[in-house]
């Protein structure tokens, strides 16, 4: 429920015909106090001006002056929040309470790669729940965040996030055309966050094939090659030039190929006896031409 729902509850008054309405324990476990009304009485409020938030669990159809009023998108991340600074509290969760940043950082990348899987697998059901997954870690990191020395809150990510938003934006906020931002964007990122070199703000965590590419292309800019290396991260280095060089996103191909030969491996595996030699191993798994 979002903010001004709770001060129109808390400002009151607030009436129910229903004197065994589901809400009311919560509610009175909030500190709102709820009075047993009757329609009659309701309109007689609305009608002298008064303000009243009625609670209903059926939707009533005599009380014409009453208008229901949906949330707002977004509303219910402020009960997402208020979960997790619950579940984090005293009272709440015991495993929740002995997390840190630190022992959180395998789940952050867990639901990301499980997100970025629904969206490969084009299961937009599965994405939603995966988002939802995501989207935990952001509020559980910010609550513990509040705890620090420095605090800030899930408030503050979400308003760093609309600067942000704005401020590339000119064109929606500013009155910036789109042309005035052709070649700008880095432009912009460079200034907001005092970068240096082309390479500045690269994540080196990311994938191995991702960050060889993104390097490069940083690179590119400068007009720098991709220069040679030797060994076989050298070899790997000049195939994700190749890749670039051929328009080819080398993470999304090595994936491609990598999910293609799970299909065929567990392919072979339902298909009852299993291959005996390198040979048949090798016709049974390979893939197309």
């Amino acid at each position: 429920m979002p903010w001004p729902a709770w001060h129109a509850l808390q400002t009151g008054p607030v009436l129910t015909a229903e004197p065994d309405h589901p809400q009311l324990p919560a509610l009175n476990e909030a500190g709102v106090h709820v009075t047993t009304s009757t329609e009659d009485l309701l309109r007689e409020r609305v009608a002298a001006g008064q303000d009243v938030v009625w609670f209903t669990a059926q939707r009533q159809s005599g009380a014409a002056e009453v208008i229901e009023v949906e949330d707002p998108p977004g509303a219910r991340l402020a009960e997402a929040v208020a979960v997790m600074d619950r579940l984090r509290s005293p009272g709440g969760c015991p495993w929740d309470a002995q997390q840190t940043h630190t022992s959180l950082m395998p789940y952050l990348l867990e639901e990301a790669y499980e997100a970025y899987q629904a969206l490969e697998d084009g299961d937009l059901v599965d994405l939603r729940e995966e988002l939802g997954d995501v989207l935990l870690q952001v509020l559980f990191h910010s609550r513990l965040a509040q705890e620090q020395n420095e605090p800030w809150s899930v408030d503050d990510v979400a308003g760093d996030l609309v600067d942000k938003l704005v401020r590339r934006h000119p064109h929606v906020f500013a009155g910036a055309s789109a042309d005035d931002l052709e070649g700008s964007w880095e432009a912009l990122k460079q200034a907001e966050k005092g970068r240096v070199s082309v390479t500045d703000g690269v994540p080196l965590s990311q994938p191995a094939l991702s960050l060889a590419a993104k390097l490069q292309q940083r690179a590119a800019r400068l007009g720098a090659p991709a220069g040679s290396y030797s060994g076989l991260g050298g070899e790997l280095w000049a195939l994700v030039a190749r890749c670039r060089a051929e328009g080819v996103d080398p993470e999304v191909a090595l994936r491609t190929t990598a999910r293609s030969f799970r299909d065929r491996l567990a392919a072979v595996e339902t298909e009852g006896d299993l291959p005996a030699t390198p040979q048949q191993w090798a016709e049974m798994l390979r893939g197309p031409a």
